[in-house]
């Protein structure tokens, strides 16, 4: 009983770190691109999204920042203005 209530905690940790992380990466990338005109809520869903694109595209490009919790959140943050970026252009267009 007890592994099964470790692992489900486990389970909602993995899942909780990455959106908070990508939450923050989110409002800094919003405070980066100024007028994005996404609101403070896209920009966080946007940041988590971001967040997770660049747990891909870094290492691809050989970019490494570490497992500390600053260069995850800085990775994490270039992601989401990268992401930020593009939808601004789509808007645009």
């Amino acid at each position: 009983m007890e592994e099964t209530v470790g692992a489900g905690l486990g389970i909602v940790l993995g899942i909780l770190i990455p959106v908070v992380i990508g939450g923050i990466a989110g409002w800094l990338a919003s405070l980066i691109v100024k007028g994005s005109g996404s609101g403070l809520l896209m920009d966080v869903a946007l940041g988590i999204v971001g967040a997770f694109v660049a747990g891909f595209v870094l290492p691809v490009l050989g970019i490494g920042v570490g497992s500390s919790l600053i260069g995850v959140i800085l990775a994490a943050t270039v992601g989401a203005v990268i992401v930020l970026l593009i939808v601004k252009l789509i808007r645009r267009a």
